[in-house]
């Protein structure tokens, strides 16, 4: 039977909570809302004004983790600055999942290319996990989202440097791309795992630039708007953002799959049906 794909080319915030909630999940206990807070300069990011009521409705916290390279949100000081300059403390209660150390190290027995993952330690106050997508392009991953902010936005700082290195993090950019997407993979599954699947998942294919939001600067968006999808599935979701960029008769389409292909991009979603948290089949039902 194939995964559901709730689609609406509507773009509102409204909208996103009458997607999640087809669905049919419910987030029980204290939901972990995990977003992408923005880079400094970063002209694309979705703001909080947009995700606000959909935070509201599951009573959730938005968490973050500090990033592994230069910029903003590097440490935990500057990335509280950023998530305040942002709006995002104005709205929410927000918490740095690896704001204080030690990171928690999560077992991945299954795992093609890494057999740990470490995430901030506060992860285990939440009981459920709703995870905000803007989905775009990425300089390395091609594209970036659901199954990106499940392994690289839940990994703490060290973590994203361990799965950029493939388990080496003196190696941060030099490992064999197709490794450093099946180690995203691997990541992700570690954080399904957690939750037990107590997760659910938008995407918002908004403001699509080839460049990702952790990108102080970055290209401004090359191709229309295509509207917000929801789904239990993280591979499904992902997959169905991809078809639908192929499916556009847009004249920006070419430089968004340029991005996508060049990366191999679609080799991470390969990986995660693999390790089987997720098909590739689905089902894609407009609202």
């Amino acid at each position: 039977m194939a995964v559901k794909v709730y689609f609406s080319k509507e773009i509102t915030p409204e909208k996103v909570v009458e997607l999640y909630r087809l669905t049919g999940k419910e987030l029980s206990g204290r939901v972990a809302v995990k977003l992408h807070s923005g880079e400094e300069g970063n002209q694309n990011f979705l703001k909080p004004e947009f995700f606000k009521p959909m935070v509201e409705y599951v009573n959730g916290t938005v968490v973050e983790c500090n990033t592994a390279y230069e910029g903003s949100r590097n440490t935990t000081e500057k990335h509280l600055e950023t998530l305040e300059k942002h709006g995002w403390s104005k709205y929410f209660n927000v918490d740095l999942l690896d704001g204080e150390g030690p990171d928690l190290e999560l077992a991945i027995p299954e795992g093609k290319k890494i057999q740990k993952n470490f995430v901030g330690k506060n992860i285990v106050n939440y009981d459920s996990m709703l995870v905000l997508s803007h989905f775009k392009g990425h300089p390395m991953g091609g594209y970036g989202g659901a199954i990106k902010q499940l392994s690289i936005g839940v990994a703490s700082s060290y973590g994203k440097a361990y799965i950029h290195g493939v388990g080496d993090t003196d190696n941060f950019w030099g490992s064999d791309h197709d490794s450093f997407l099946e180690s995203m993979a691997d990541a992700a599954l570690s954080v399904v795992e957690h939750f037990k699947g107590n997760i659910a998942y938008v995407n918002v294919m908004k403001n699509m630039s080839v460049d990702c939001d952790c990108c102080a600067v970055a290209e401004d968006p090359c191709m229309k708007d295509i509207g917000i999808l929801a789904s239990t599935d993280p591979v499904a979701i992902d997959q169905a953002c991809i078809d639908l960029v192929y499916a556009a008769n847009d004249p920006g389409r070419d430089h968004l799959l340029e991005r996508i292909e060049s990366r191999n991009g679609v080799h991470t979603i390969e990986a995660a049906a693999a390790l089987g948290y997720g098909s590739r089949e689905y089902e894609l039902i407009e609202i």
